[in-house]
């Protein structure tokens, strides 16, 4: 059969419109893939919104914005101590959505393992840390505030109607005074916490002073926790002052976070950047969300807002209380060692909770030691490295290919067939 037989109707001339007096012009076939293929992406939109849109480790927390005071790191003289706060947050605040703690729960609690806190005393009146807090002299009391904050981001017990939660929840806290009442910090107050939360059985010390000189003494009392495997993490540069209008410090070296043996910590901002105005160290081994995190304080059950390394620190010093107690039997080297190689690639790797718990690994040999480094520390200047982010960008990937191979099937499919069959009742391919 003839082509032209086959479809008379491609032979005929235009038919004249009666009432115009002009040539019609031939009826457009139907394209019912196109058709399909609009209605099927109007159907993914949401899933594409869903994954394509702010990263949940990007992003504020769900809910209504509260407005929290502002939890302070040392107090003037002649200020009052911190006292509670009335309002409590009850989202989910953005720095442990990022960690995935939830995730985390599930493989590990930090139970059977003593954390210390070096800082300014750690309040037995908070609530959340009710029953969970030893402290060693004057520490059970905390003018400033700082150092119960930090043991909340540790170890505070989850509340009912309230997402925040300590992230080792199991864990101990050990109160140990790093500084004096007011919180100011000298490397012999630090090194007499440190000693003093090594001969207590800590097995983690998170270490929030960071000074600019380190001493003798503070060079023994890091030593002593490397010869009884107790790993200490410290903040890598001072929490920044609050209202500062001096020009920013040059990089350097703060202690005891760059004595060897001791793992250093930079904080990072919900974009994973060093936030503005943040002190600036030479080195550091790992970044964790510490800018605008969400904390309790010395009393009540009310939340504050919290700022600095120090504060990263404490997210990785409850992160390495959760992996020796998931893996009792890795030293203190080990686990240090675990949470940098688990963390997410970047300049200074990005502390990732889930990988240093569950990944498989074994322990290899040697030292936590500060990388030789001919330059300050950098930090990406966007958050693709942070795990939320990057899968959200592969899931949003995959979910433009779907739609792409959708959109080709629907275009290219019939287009296909017709060129397969040729007319209808010939099976010869046209030319």
């Amino acid at each position: 059969m003839s082509r032209a037989a086959a479809s008379p109707a491609l032979a005929q001339p235009p038919r004249s419109d009666v009432r115009h007096g002009t040539a019609r012009r031939p009826r457009r076939p139907r394209r019912p893939g196109a058709r399909r293929a609009l209605r099927v992406v109007v159907a993914l939109l949401p899933v594409l919104a869903a994954v394509a849109g702010p990263p949940a480790a990007a992003g504020a927390a769900t809910g209504t914005p509260v407005r929290l005071p502002v939890m302070p790191s040392r107090l003037a003289a002649g200020a009052a101590c911190t006292g509670g706060s009335a309002t409590v947050a009850r989202a989910t605040p953005w720095e442990q959505r990022s960690l995935e703690l939830t995730r985390v729960r599930e493989f590990a609690s930090g139970a059977g393992v003593t954390v210390a806190v070096v800082d300014t005393g750690v309040s037995l009146k908070a609530p959340p840390l009710a029953g969970r807090v030893a402290a060693a002299g004057q520490a059970g009391d905390d003018c400033v505030g700082h150092g119960t904050f930090v043991a909340g981001l540790i170890a505070a017990a989850p509340v009912k109607g309230v997402a925040f939660a300590g992230a080792a929840p199991q864990a101990r806290v050990l109160a140990v005074r790093g500084t004096d009442e007011r919180g100011a910090a000298t490397a012999a107050t630090v090194a007499a916490g440190i000693r003093a939360a090594v001969d207590a059985g800590a097995r983690v010390i998170a270490v929030s002073p960071a000074v600019p000189r380190s001493s003798a003494a503070l060079r023994s009392a890091v030593s002593h926790a490397v010869g009884h495997d107790a790993l200490i993490v410290a903040a890598a540069a001072p929490d920044a002052p609050r209202d500062s209008t001096s020009s920013a410090a040059p990089p350097a070296d703060y202690w005891p976070a760059g004595e060897p043996g001791v793992l250093s910590v930079v904080d990072v901002d919900v974009q994973g950047r060093r936030p503005r105005g943040a002190v600036v160290p030479i080195h550091a081994d790992l970044a964790a969300p510490g800018d605008g995190v969400l904390g309790i304080g010395p009393r009540g059950h009310g939340h504050f807002i919290g700022s600095g390394p120090s504060l990263a620190a404490g997210y990785v010093a409850a992160t390495a209380a959760l992996v020796r107690s998931a893996h009792p039997g890795l030293s203190a080297a080990g686990t240090a060692r675990r949470l940098i190689t688990s963390a997410y690639p970047a300049d200074v790797p990005r502390l990732d909770p889930f990988g240093a718990v569950t990944r498989v690994a074994g322990e290899a040999a040697g030292r936590v030691t500060p990388a030789a480094g001919s330059g300050p520390v950098r930090l990406e200047t966007d958050a693709s490295g942070a795990g939320a982010t990057r899968r959200a960008l592969m899931a949003a990937g995959a979910a433009g290919s779907l739609v792409l191979a959708v959109l080709w099937a629907a275009a290219v499919g019939p287009k296909g067939r017709a060129r397969r069959r040729g007319p209808a009742g010939d099976e010869t391919p046209p030319p």
